[in-house]
């Protein structure tokens, strides 16, 4: 077949954190499949067809690519971040597994991005220096009681955390329950970090202790970096740095 898919990440949200790879692949896309915010990152050119969609139908979406990919055309299927990180690399192969045998012999192919956990880390310093896991709060496709779990683990193994996708209008209790279940297995004052639209103009930053912590510091385009029990924090002018050592 000649038609392929990429999938690929548009990283956190600033033009220079665009790979060179990625830049590639858009510059020689027929089609450009994604999130209605993501594909509008995208600029317009001759030749280049824009198919934007809603955040819920991530399935039909990649049907939709590789139907595309079927007729030859060469897609490329946009995520903000890395693709494979509660993104869309997952359901296009979820969608390749359970289609025709003919797109298994589609070309596709996933180009990462710097991912908003690791940008809001960078900024941070290093809290993410040790064992860390990255844990998605929305509830749309698992249960609550999941991911309480998979939390009240986190912290048994006193990993640091990266949670996305904190809060939202339509699920405002969600962080509220999951602040109350740190606060409670934690039983201490380790930073948390709330990065807001990370390498944008709407950048904000704030370190705050477990405690201190309350659900409208979050948002949907917030990731929350909470911290292991040996994370520190390095007070100095301005915003301090969180680092959490490499030792155990």
């Amino acid at each position: 077949m000649t038609g392929r898919v990429v999938v690929a990440g548009l990283g956190p949200g600033a033009e220079a954190l665009v790979t060179p790879e990625v830049r590639a692949a858009l510059a020689a896309a027929t089609d450009v499949i994604g999130y209605i915010p993501y594909v509008a990152r995208v600029a317009d050119r001759p030749g280049l067809v824009k198919h934007a969609s809603d955040n819920r139908v991530e399935l039909d979406r990649a049907r939709h690519a590789l139907e595309l990919a079927g007729q030859g055309r060469r897609v490329v299927v946009v995520s903000s971040g890395d693709p494979g990180v509660f993104a869309m690399a997952s359901a296009l192969f979820e969608a390749v597994e359970a289609g025709p045998p003919a797109w298994c012999d589609l070309r596709i192919e996933v180009l990462p991005g710097i991912t908003a956990m690791l940008a809001a880390a960078a900024r941070a310093g290093a809290p993410l220096g040790h064992d860390f896991c990255a844990i998605n709060l929305s509830d749309n496709l698992k249960p609550w009681a999941l991911i309480e779990k998979r939390l009240r683990l986190a912290v048994e193994a006193d990993f640091a955390m990266a949670l996305y996708n904190p809060r939202s209008k339509a699920r405002p209790e969600g962080f509220v329950r999951a602040l109350d279940l740190l606060r409670e297995a934690c039983n201490d004052a380790r930073p948390v970090i709330f990065a807001r639209a990370v390498s944008t103009p709407e950048e904000s930053l704030r370190v705050v202790p477990l405690p201190e912590c309350r659900p409208e510091m979050a948002d949907m385009r917030t990731v929350v970096l909470v911290g292991s029990s040996r994370t520190r924090v390095i007070a100095r002018t301005g915003a301090p740095y969180v680092f959490t050592p490499r030792s155990a």
